[in-house]
């Protein structure tokens, strides 16, 4: 394992463990390659950390503040103190088989994510040094779960395949079946997004489902109909399910036809949101705004903002009067106040009287490290609209 010493005064950030090591902190003196494991030291040799080294503003994600080798045992290690974190958290449960195991820096495992659908488990690297690691991941993951887990798949990160996914042990097939709160879900773990399903709204779904009852729902950017699932399952009336993706939209409808909900009762429509809800003539009594991230970086922040403010005025201007309102950003780079700030700035434009009932993020199994604070990344609202 090569050595790496920072330049003098950059490794305070590590000595208070917060586990990116920027590119301009390195005193690099030998060539080093994507994804290999570094140690990591300040100028005078004295041990920081272990991580991956990547050629990028994050030049090294730390996995370990112990100098130890990166070997079986210490997936072992790391994954079964992920493991017993959702045991506190009571998952996997009778109703809900799906959750995150590894959440990145949260569990202490930087450049790693790996959800559990039952008993498939999906590794999704978002680093080089974690994607060459996945084999050794699979493998305690087999030792860590034993039984439970029949099928292993890897997602390949985006720059180093065509392919989305491969399986690295276990069934390949068209869809896996996983449950939450009682609903079953037909996932697409190999070609669908992230690791299949949104997993980290799994508490606000439940959130919407004790407001929804005999209500008329608006889900948009339903993706495979989880908002819309849970909100049928606690009683809704009726609800409309909104996706640009033809793909999405018809895999929610196969999810409402086993789960016993008629989609042509409860419409599913392929069509952009912002487009629909300038044609829409309906009220609805709720309504989910949950769209993808409109900034994955610091340049886009501001039309990201100014994205956010049109999406949620459009929705606070259709709202029943004593409507509620789900609205989220999962953009990192947008804050909770600079989010909060567009919210305001929509009710302004709408005319509305709004009140902030609730306020929501990730669940427990999407830890936040207390030292790394930019893990908290989910932002959500619940608003009553008069």
């Amino acid at each position: 394992m090569k050595t790496i010493a920072l330049k003098p005064g950059k490794e305070r950030s590590l000595e208070r463990r917060h586990p990116w090591v920027f590119s301009g902190a390195l005193n690099l003196q030998e060539n080093i390659a994507d994804g290999e494991l570094v140690r990591v030291t300040n100028k005078k040799g004295r041990f920081l950390g272990i991580g991956h080294f990547q050629n990028a503003s994050i030049a090294v994600r730390i996995i370990s503040f112990e100098d130890r080798a990166i070997d079986h045992q210490f997936w072992v290690d790391a994954i079964s103190d992920a493991r017993e974190t959702r045991s506190r958290l009571s998952l996997p449960n009778e109703s809900t088989d799906i959750y995150r195991l590894v959440h990145g820096e949260g569990d202490q495992l930087t450049g790693l994510i790996i959800d559990v659908y039952g008993d498939t488990a999906v590794i999704q690297p978002h680093s080089q040094g974690m994607y060459l690691q996945a084999k050794d991941i699979c493998s305690a993951l087999k030792e860590v779960l034993d039984e439970s887990l029949k099928t292993c798949i890897l997602k390949h990160p985006s720059h180093v395949k065509d392919d989305s996914a491969e399986v690295l042990f276990g069934e390949s097939k068209e869809i896996y079946l996983a449950k939450e709160w009682g609903v079953t879900f037909q996932l697409d773990l190999l070609y669908g997004q992230k690791t299949g399903f949104f997993v980290d709204q799994r508490e606000n779904r439940k959130r919407l489902g004790e407001y929804s009852k005999g209500k008329k729902v608006l889900n948009t950017f339903c993706y495979n109909g989880g908002f819309s699932l849970c909100a049928l399952n606690a009683g809704a009336e009726k609800v409309v399910s909104i996706d640009v993706s033809k793909s999405a939209i018809e895999q929610t409808k196969e999810n409402l036809k086993i789960n016993g909900y008629d989609p042509e009762t409860h419409e599913c429509i392929a069509m952009d949101t912002f487009d629909y809800m300038q044609q829409n003539e309906q009220d609805f009594d709720v309504i989910v705004l949950d769209p993808p991230a409109f900034a994955k970086h610091m340049s886009a922040r501001h039309n990201a903002l100014k994205g956010y403010t049109r999406l949620n005025a459009m929705a606070l201007r259709q709202i029943k009067p004593g409507g509620i309102l789900f609205t989220f950003s999962c953009s990192q780079v947008v804050d909770k106040t600079l989010f909060y700030n567009a919210i305001v700035a929509a009710a302004i434009q709408a005319g509305r009287t709004v009140k902030v009932l609730e306020r929501l993020s990730q669940p427990g199994d999407h830890p936040v490290s207390i030292f790394h604070p930019e893990g908290e990344y989910l932002k959500g609202l619940i608003l009553e609209v008069w």
